[in-house]
């Protein structure tokens, strides 16, 4: 089996549950196996293949989800992006044992089930049984038998049915591996592995001898780390942030006193990062939850009463006197983050961007009005899109922005991500060694003077 899904192993599967009880032919009583992992991965891959719902979206619409435990939860999230990040080479391994494309449910009741066959080591009397009884339980009993069959022959074939596929390639979407370019191979093959735990630590915070630094200054955990058990957690000693992100607000370079706005700011990584750098910092967000967010993790890192929230649109949002710096992390496709959430990859199209790139650009002006003349703007998304990320950049110069590019100085622990122009582009498959990294991009500008 490929050594990228080795950590996968037998990874919460599902715990044997109570017994329930439903009615077989001639009302003779069928015994199945509550089993609220895979009730609820089902629910998750559904409602993201057939109603390009999030993940976390459609876990929250799940109804097996409303009763199980914070375990099943867990092992259904990480049993069903496995599924979601593996899609593609699920669906080919399956394309030779069916005859025609079976109905959306039977077909995620499937998927589910080669994951568990090829990718997480399952044993095939189980991953066929456990489908089996999934298909059922899901009132797909008509389809119980071409599961069964189906999901036999992909077990008898085993890892042989693997051979020769272009796992990286079939496992993103045609439209968004030819966008990426050259980057399409390295980060479509980082993409199949599970992102680990990056954190911010705050200044002075002791980090202890088995965590790993990263030459960026994050810490690194391995794939799974719950981090609310982690001591100094609730502390406030740390915030989750993955390398890649917190690079936008140390590029920003605010120094103590100055007044600072960031846009479209929870869950408020960055927002910590320009407090605890001494800014005096106005965090804007525009959704009620996200704002909520936002305010428990500055509770949570004592920064509540350094930071003024507003709630609100950015685009609409003016402060009282023109600023110093502004960072704009602005809304996206969100295609540099699917390591951790590959269901980006599948509920995105193309024809999004247009609305994306749109919002962008207002929000990109707004940001240049704020600033005093000389102020600096940092621009960035966690897109691997070149419309949202250079085609932006262009953007804001055409709106009278000056570039200010990066330094090599500023990037010394990162070179490969500076490009020719000094912008900042991260993808998945720098660091792969280490554990990979999300896509950002960011570029920063001044507002001219006079």
């Amino acid at each position: 089996m490929p050594s990228a899904h080795a950590s996968n192993r037998n990874q919460g599967l599902g715990r044997r549950g109570r017994r329930i009880m439903s009615q077989g032919p001639r009302n003779r009583p069928r015994v199945a196996d509550a089993d609220p992992t895979r009730d609820i991965a089902f629910d998750i891959v559904l409602g993201v293949i057939a109603h390009r719902r999030m993940l976390e979206t459609s876990l929250e619409h799940s109804p097996a989800a409303r009763d199980a435990d914070a375990r099943d939860r867990a092992a259904a999230h990480r049993l069903a992006a496995t599924v979601l990040r593996h899609m593609g080479t699920a669906g080919m391994v399956l394309e030779p044992f069916l005859k025609k494309e079976p109905p959306a449910p039977v077909r995620v009741v499937l998927l589910i089930g080669v994951a568990q066959l090829l990718l997480l080591d399952t044993p095939a009397h189980a991953a066929v049984g456990t489908a089996v009884s999934l298909a059922r339980r899901q009132g797909l009993t008509p389809f119980a038998g071409l599961v069964n069959a189906v999901l036999r022959r992909v077990a008898q074939a085993g890892a042989g049915a693997l051979e020769g596929l272009d796992q990286a390639r079939l496992d993103v979407p045609p439209w968004l591996w030819s966008s990426w370019g050259d980057l399409a191979r390295p980060v479509a093959e980082a993409l199949g592995r599970e992102a680990p735990l990056d954190l911010t630590l705050r200044p002075g915070a002791t980090c202890p001898p088995d965590w790993v630094i990263l030459p960026t200054g994050s810490v690194r955990l391995p794939a799974g780390t719950r981090v609310a058990d982690l001591p100094g957690y609730a502390d406030g000693a740390f915030w989750v942030q993955d390398a890649a992100a917190a690079l936008p607000a140390r590029l920003l370079a605010v120094r103590p006193g100055e007044q600072v706005a960031d846009l479209c700011a929870a869950p408020g990584g960055k927002t910590a990062q320009l407090a605890l750098a001494g800014a005096d910092v106005t965090a804007v967000e525009r959704e009620p939850a996200r704002m909520a967010r936002l305010r428990d993790n500055l509770a949570r890192l004592g920064l509540a009463e350094r930071v003024t929230t507003v709630q609100g649109d950015a685009t609409e949002w003016r402060p009282g006197a023109p600023l110093d710096a502004v960072l704009l992390d602005a809304p996206c496709s969100a295609t540099g983050t699917a390591r951790r959430h590959p269901d980006v990859l599948w509920i995105k199209r193309p024809r999004d961007l247009t609305a994306l790139t749109a919002g962008q650009d207002r929000l990109l002006a707004a940001a240049r009005d704020m600033l005093r003349p000389g102020g600096r703007l940092v621009y960035a998304v966690c897109s691997l899109q070149p419309e949202e990320g250079p085609e932006r950049a262009r953007a804001a110069i055409a709106m009278g922005l000056e570039p200010d590019p990066f330094t090599p100085e500023e990037l010394a622990d990162l070179p490969e991500a500076l490009t020719p122009e000094g912008w900042l582009r991260t993808h998945p498959g720098l660091w792969a060694a280490q554990g990979g990294m999300d896509g950002f991009f960011a570029a920063r500008f001044r507002r001219r003077l006079g």
